[in-house]
């Protein structure tokens, strides 16, 4: 059997793509929607209400694909989370009402929520701790650049065939996308065929941070269960940082194009030109996040140490911009200064996804991730039945109140976090 060098970057390299195929297909609504709306007869409340479908399956979908992941492992996990979102995505072009997008809305969220605890799974299995969060930025570059390209191309799309046949055609995307996944996704690495021993040998002695001379030694991997886990003051650090920092990040994927419509009086293809700037800023800081991580750690820096500080300057990053962006008087400015929020927001986000498995075992990672991932969307769902009302006369309190959830998120990481390392059973006791 003929080895192949470097198989975990082909790995994250395919996760990375499902993740640009997911944002593809989940902001197509959101850059057609002026079009949609006009032909639909619909405004921004059943917007909202569309969202809200999308955004309860996806809580749903992220506890239950953290527990399918930890159950059926990484390759079956995501072959279904695929396919569900890739199918949902192409009913939306028989779509006729607020009802029949909801439920395929929520059909597509409960699938595309099952990327986010597989990314996470995937990356405990293949990378050792000193790579692990530049691999999560790579999965995150993957979300942005998707954003990135979405805009113009649907936009382009919706022009060209309409936007029926949009959904048709990028639904094929992720069916396409299987066929390399089945192929090059045979097993996790102990046991992967194509795997170099060297790099075997590298993944797995590298799966736990060097102890730290007052650390407790570990005699043997703590495994809790969900309800053991949510016990734990580590994992309620995650589950209430995510709850209040992810709505920062999809009040622009959900709300950008409306924002530009809104604001400035942008139709279709004028959202097409300007919505994906912002996601160019958090593609570099999705790679420069877990870049500069990985430099500290080299450098002799402890996983405590690296990962505590990037979260911290990439959510100290965001707040000028936030208050910034609320008095921009051209687009330009605006969507530039947007730039700057995603830039830190992916800087701090790639981090703190990397939090289940540098606390916990890979066997428990998915169902952390899972839960914590639901968690963020609870705290989406109440700022998105908020923006309608807020932004009824003026959009500054959108911004103002992104800005307000920033320190929340540092607050909650603060008071429970602790020492980022290892949980043993001891220490949970």
């Amino acid at each position: 059997m003929k080895k192949v060098k470097g198989l975990r970057w082909l790995v994250v390299s395919l996760v990375g793509l499902a993740t640009v195929i997911n944002y593809i297909d989940r902001n197509a609504l959101a850059v057609m929607w002026p079009g949609v709306a006009e032909d639909l007869n619909m405004g921004k409340e059943d917007y909202a209400l569309i969202l809200s479908f999308f955004m309860i399956a996806y809580a749903l979908g992220q506890t239950a694909f953290g527990k399918i992941f930890d159950q059926i492992g990484t390759r079956f996990g995501f072959l279904l989370s695929i396919s569900i979102w890739s199918i949902s995505i192409a009913l939306h072009a028989v779509a006729k009402s607020v009802l029949s997008f909801g439920i395929f809305r929520f059909t597509l969220g409960f699938g595309e929520a099952g990327n986010w605890p597989g990314a996470t799974k995937a990356n405990a299995e293949w990378f050792p701790v000193k790579e692990r969060a530049l691999a999560q930025g790579i999965f995150n570059s993957g979300a942005s650049l998707g954003a990135v390209i979405s805009a113009p191309i649907i936009a382009w799309m919706y022009v060209t065939i309409g936007w029926q046949m949009t959904f048709v055609c990028i639904a094929a995307l992720g069916l396409l996308w299987i066929i390399p996944w089945v192929i090059v996704y045979k097993s996790s690495p102990d046991k992967h065929p194509w795997i170099t021993e060297e790099e075997r040998n590298y993944i797995i002695k590298g799966q736990k941070p060097e102890p730290e001379p007052d650390d407790i030694a570990q005699e043997e991997e703590y495994v809790p269960t969900l309800r053991e886990l949510l016990k734990l003051k580590q994992s309620w650090a995650i589950i209430l940082m995510r709850f209040f920092i992810d709505p920062v990040w999809w009040l622009f994927v959900s709300w950008l194009p409306i924002y530009l419509a809104d604001q400035f009086g942008f139709d279709v293809k004028q959202i097409g030109l300007f919505a994906w700037v912002p996601y160019v800023g958090a593609a570099v800081g999705s790679l420069f996040g877990g870049w500069l991580v990985g430099v500290w750690l080299r450098k002799g820096w402890s996983v405590n140490k690296a990962r505590k500080t990037i979260i911290y300057l990439g959510c100290l990053i965001m707040i000028p911009p936030l208050i910034l962006t609320a008095y921009a008087a051209t687009p330009l400015i605006a969507v530039l200064l947007i730039a700057v929020i995603l830039f830190g927001f992916q800087i701090a986000i790639g981090n703190i996804q990397t939090l289940p498995s540098d606390y916990f075992s890979g066997k428990s990672v998915g169902s952390l991730a899972g839960v914590s991932g639901s968690a963020a969307v609870i705290g989406v769902l109440i700022t998105i039945w908020l923006v309608p009302v807020i932004t009824a006369t003026s959009y500054i309190p959108f911004f103002v109140l992104g800005a307000s959830l920033v320190p929340l998120a540092l607050i909650s990481f603060a008071l429970l976090g602790g020492k980022i390392k290892p949980v043993t059973n001891l220490i949970s006791k």
